[in-house]
């Protein structure tokens, strides 16, 4: 089974995809955010702490932008958390924020394939991304190429899965 749970910031996406894998003995919890060598930020600190803190002792964390690759190398069920920080790391380490539009698309389309290739996998994968691009558009060219690129990356991802859940205020909904 692949699940792509997606909702707004704090609307309870993570417990939720959490939950869809309590069952499994082990599972590879795969966390693309910043790295131990990037600047310590301590409110991104507290947020994967209290992440830590409500996954089961059995569970193995592999942090890394390359998700591909950690589902590719997993052999049960995998959490991946989140699509938004993996994307945002994919145009980080390439330095890619300011590149020509063209340029960057190409580089995470390819990324996009590379991540949609690996849920061909038979194991359980539950993927968590941001829904983002319902509202304002963005007043800087970042924002406004997060938001195009995570759409894209969310509606191929979401065409690789069995099932969308879209978490609303703790709510899930199954699409």
């Amino acid at each position: 089974m692949k699940v792509l749970v997606t909702g707004g910031v704090r609307s309870g996406k993570s417990h939720h995809a959490e939950t869809l894998v309590r069952g499994e003995a082990a599972v590879t919890y795969v966390a693309p955010g910043p790295d131990e060598s990037e600047e310590p930020d301590p409110d991104w600190a507290l947020r994967l702490a209290a992440h830590r803190d409500r996954r089961p002792a059995s569970w193995t964390t592999v942090e890394t932008a390359d998700v591909a690759t950690a589902i590719a190398d997993s052999a049960g069920p995998v959490l991946v958390d989140c699509l938004g920080t993996w994307l945002t790391r994919t145009i980080d380490l390439r330095g890619l924020w300011e590149a020509p539009v063209d340029e960057v698309t190409d580089v995470v389309r390819g990324e996009i394939a590379r991540l949609v290739a690996a849920l061909e996998r038979p194991q359980p994968i539950v993927l968590v991304t941001n829904e983002v691009g319902l509202g304002v558009v963005p007043a800087h060219r970042s924002g406004r190429l997060f938001r195009d690129l995570l759409g894209e990356a969310n509606r191929q991802v979401a065409a690789a899965c069995d099932e969308v859940h879209l978490v609303i205020a703790g709510r899930v909904l199954v699409l």
